[in-house]
């Protein structure tokens, strides 16, 4: 064998061994999404089963708030909906809608301070908001590692080995604008 085929052979040999070391950094980001997403869908799980507690706590004490709780476990449903069909934009629209009831409830509570002084209120409250806490620190992690696979799949050379075997981008995790907008909180206590 002559020097020029040990070169050649060698360049093969690296540039095999470069496009598996990509393919294998895209199914790794594949499976970080993948990953991140089941960690927020825990957590939504565990939120779906609390809230019908909290719903049942509040309807002893709310008998005039009948509207908002009905509204709280829709939306809640539209999450779990959405959860299961792993549709992220729909995901954040319920999230949305799920958040605000949460937010009014929380608020028309205020209003009754035998419901105010249950423990097990309390108890829900403080677990709700804690999962919520957990939602969104994982929506975060979510997101990075959904910027992380698209501008990877999208850059060269990695978007030849993406297109080849079929990488797909995936969404973020958005809610929409009433979410991030800050609270009128008079609005809230006016009701």
């Amino acid at each position: 064998m002559t020097i020029t085929t040990f070169i050649l052979l060698g360049a093969v040999v690296l540039m095999a061994g470069y496009l598996v070391m990509v393919y294998n950094n895209l199914v790794a980001l594949k499976h970080q999404v993948a990953k991140a997403w089941a960690n927020i869908d825990v957590l939504l799980k565990q939120r779906h089963d609390e809230l019908p507690k909290l719903v049942e706590t509040c309807k002893q004490y709310m008998s005039h708030e009948q509207e908002t709780l009905e509204k709280v476990i829709a939306a809640r449903n539209a999450v779990a909906t959405a959860s299961d069909n792993q549709d992220i934009n729909a995901v954040g629209a319920a999230e949305t809608q799920l958040r605000s009831g949460l937010g009014r409830l929380f608020a028309l509570a205020e209003n009754y301070p035998d419901l105010k002084a249950n423990e097990s209120f309390l108890h829900l409250q403080s677990r709700i908001t804690d999962l919520e806490n957990g939602i969104a620190d994982r929506r975060e992690l979510y997101n990075d590692s959904v910027n992380i696979n698209n501008t990877r799949i999208e850059q060269f050379p990695d978007v030849i080995i993406a297109n080849r075997f079929a990488f797909k981008a995936h969404d973020l995790l958005e809610f929409s604008e009433p979410e991030i907008s800050d609270v009128d909180v008079k609005a809230l206590f006016s009701s």
